[in-house]
């Protein structure tokens, strides 16, 4: 069983058997028939990836990850917000009658702001510090821009980096305010993971940890049937992930970059439904 694995299970046990349910609340989302989307949830969730002992990719279900780094790359390289810009349809549901999705995620990277060192965007700021400021404890992103909240057709749950530089070893700090485990944790987890992986690359260091934080981690009440499904299952061995060393330029990387290999997982059965 690969550690993402056992870290998934871990996770979900002590939601299920620990965790505050909410359905006595007044909750925000519906699913598609207009009933309240309640679930039960754990408070401070802090999981911790070592990325040079594995890959993070799960193998109890399988992990789309060639569209979670196109979802990634949409948002930290192209700094869209146009879903035409995006190779798959998980936004979909949140697009305006513009095509865009506001002014959320990738349109908060692209804005440019005075540094005394010049004008950057946050990626950009983040690629020049961890190139030439490597001791900096300030390298982060923040995409929870209040100012723009009510111009966001999502507000962002995966909302700031913060990259740390240890010796040759570059880690990193990914802060979510909400994370749906069934359908998208292991999706962020992999994204995030491939994010510190090229960046690391691209300054010249090694990839080292992921640490996860996670607000409110939570199953909605109609997936869980189908995450204690995947808890029996016993999980394969990581597969092996590795990155074109010859791609030194962030601008530069494309799902082809990356390479999975020895790639098993169990097969899931259920329809997953989504709360909007």
């Amino acid at each position: 069983m690969s550690r993402a694995d056992e870290i998934y299970r871990a996770t979900c046990l002590d939601i299920l058997e620990n965790g505050f349910y909410d359905t006595d609340l007044e909750v925000r989302p519906r699913w598609a028939d207009g009933t309240p989307a309640h679930t039960v949830k754990k408070f401070g969730v802090v999981n911790r990836y070592d990325l040079q002992e594995e890959f993070p990719l799960m193998t109890l279900r399988r992990t789309y990850w060639k569209s979670a780094l196109d979802e990634l790359l949409w948002i930290w390289q192209k700094k869209s917000n146009r879903i035409a810009d995006l190779g798959s349809h998980v936004w979909d549901e949140w697009a305006g009658e513009d095509g865009t999705i506001g002014k959320a995620y990738g349109y908060q990277l692209g804005l440019k702001h005075q540094y005394k060192e010049g004008v950057f965007d946050q990626v950009d700021r983040v690629i020049y510090d961890l190139k030439n400021n490597p001791a900096s404890r300030r390298i982060l992103t923040n995409i929870y821009n209040f100012e723009d909240l009510h111009e966001m057709n999502l507000y962002p749950c995966a909302y700031s980096m913060t990259f740390n530089v240890t010796g040759n070893t570059l880690n990193a700090i990914l802060n979510q305010r909400s994370q749906d485990m069934l359908t998208a944790n292991n999706w962020n987890v992999c994204q995030y993971a491939m994010l510190t992986m090229m960046m690391a690359q691209v300054a010249g260091l090694q990839a080292g940890e992921l640490v996860h934080v996670i607000a409110d981690c939570h199953i909605y009440d109609r997936h869980i049937p189908a995450v204690k499904a995947m808890l029996e299952k016993q999980g394969y061995p990581a597969p092996k992930v590795t990155l074109d060393p010859s791609v030194t330029d962030f601008y530069s990387f494309t799902k082809e970059s990356f390479k999975v290999e020895d790639y098993q997982f169990h097969p899931f059965d259920f329809e997953i439904p989504m709360a909007i």
